[in-house]
């Protein structure tokens, strides 16, 4: 249990990469703006004079979906393996070919009775054509029967699985960063409102240390200690307004084929409901595709022990071939000799020595099959810490939401006391601006709070196969 808390899934390494393939999306994105703003310089920009598009949490999915180039490859790797299973499904049925060919061989001058009729014909100076011109158009129908193919079949099924789970993997995992981005950009959103709210209550709170030095109710230091506070707020305003448009940027990365496309977002109306730990895991082990594809892994490999042991045992040839072989195209030659007909063919190939070449081929694939056996149970015990740890942080975060919130409300009314307390006289200006710095300290918080939770739920719904 504990090697499987300190190693990472393959699911977070999967959504960390996606993640990171965005941000350098984004930052690309960003360095090539200046050059593009320049070369439209005094023309108007039809993305940014488009009305903002409505985004829910569905429709940033379902877009990311269409866009995502890595979503993309596992969706192609679905459709070409789900062709190989019926490739291979359609190698056990017979196969027809129409054969056509004329043949000529150079005569070796003298002549034979080998041909049709009784007339003597030129020799051909190949004995191992019949005659000098000879013609075959034939239809051939050929099967060949052994436990390869069986073995071929199981094996493009379990392929077929596996590069279906990975595809419901990679969805997943794309839905979660999605989920993640989109409440990180409203929380940046709500963290800009309130960087402008603080930097205009640092702005009043400078006025009112200037009134009450000019009363001479305060020193001058008050004032000094009030501009430095909106000084910060400026700054912190500034940075504010920079992660929002990163956090953007980022997101229409993924949404829109020009990440400036203006957008608004739309949060669900109803915080996701957190169960109980027993449903998910009940949920996570019928849903979970990581599992999934672990299973399917383990069944390819033993096909793959099948198919090398299907070297041992013989393979039966079969093949029925009808049409005309004869020195003219047609169906009678001379003398009503009958060139249409068929014949039939029988093959079994027994294998004798090989120079252990199959006992040494499976053993690689028994070797194979217990690494995916142990891949298997490897996953499962990552998969039952993976829930505890996702339900855990769930539950906390959603536990968070109710304090986060009363401290929210409570530094809020501990910044209007203070406030009165210093225009009375009986605060000092320092306390009013611990007030104000807890204040919003506690409002971004909230914000961090929401986030965490919108991202733990998403974890726990990817592992329980709810998102």
């Amino acid at each position: 249990m504990l090697l499987n808390v300190n190693q990472k899934s393959k699911l977070a390494r999967r959504r960390a990469l996606f993640l990171t393939e965005i941000l350098g999306c984004a930052m690309m994105s960003l360095a090539v703006l200046p050059n593009t703003r320049a070369q439209d310089a005094g023309a108007s920009n039809p993305v940014s004079n488009a009305a903002p598009l409505v985004i829910t949490l569905d429709e940033a999915i379902r877009r990311a979906q269409t866009i995502d180039p890595a979503y993309a490859a596992a969706a192609a790797e679905r459709g070409t393996t789900a062709l190989d299973r019926s490739i291979a499904r359609n190698g056990l049925l017979p196969g027809v070919v129409f054969h056509n060919q004329a043949l000529y061989t150079q005569p070796n001058g003298l002549v034979n009775q080998a041909g049709q009729g009784v007339a003597a014909q030129p020799a051909p100076r190949f004995i191992a054509n019949n005659a000098v011109r000879e013609y075959a158009s034939q239809a051939s129908i050929n099967e060949t029967l052994g436990v390869a193919g069986v073995a071929g079949v199981r094996h493009a099924d379990a392929v077929a699985a596996q590069a279906a789970a990975e595809l419901e993997l990679a969805r997943r995992g794309l839905a979660a960063g999605v989920t993640e981005m989109f409440f990180t950009s409203i929380a940046a959103d709500r963290k800009l409102a309130v960087a402008e709210s603080a930097r205009q209550e640092a702005s009043d709170f400078t006025l009112l240390t200037k009134e009450r030095e000019q009363a001479r109710e305060a020193a001058h230091a008050d004032v000094v200690k009030a501009q430095l506070e909106e000084q910060q707020r400026d700054r912190d305003l500034k940075d504010a307004q920079v992660a929002t448009e990163k956090a953007r940027l980022e997101l229409g990365v993924l949404l829109f084929p020009d990440p400036r496309t203006p957008f608004t977002l739309q949060p669900p109306a109803d915080q996701p409901a957190l169960g109980t730990r027993d449903d998910a895991e009940q949920a996570a082990a019928k849903n979970n595709p990581e599992l999934k594809s672990a299973l399917a892994a383990l069944d390819a490999s033993k096909a793959d022990v099948l198919s090398a042991r299907a070297a041992y045992l013989p393979d039966i040839g079969m093949n029925v071939t009808y049409g005309i072989d004869a020195p003219q195209v047609a169906v009678n030659g001379p003398d009503s000799v009958k060139n249409l007909g068929y014949s039939a063919s029988l093959t079994l190939d027994i294998p004798v020595w090989d120079w252990l070449s199959t006992e040494h081929k499976v053993k690689q694939s028994e070797i194979r099959r217990e690494a995916a056996a142990t891949a298997l149970t490897n996953t499962q015990r990552k998969l039952i810490a993976e829930i505890d740890e996702a339900y855990s942080e769930a539950a906390a975060a959603h536990g968070e939401l109710d304090s986060l919130d009363q401290s929210v409300n409570d530094a809020a009314e501990s910044l209007r006391l203070t406030k009165l307390r210093y225009t009375a006289g009986e605060a000092t200006v320092l306390e009013v601006v611990d007030a104000q710095n807890e204040y919003v300290t506690i409002e971004n918080a909230r914000e961090d709070g929401q986030v965490r939770f919108q991202t733990a739920m998403a974890n726990l719904e990817t592992l329980t196969g709810k998102i």
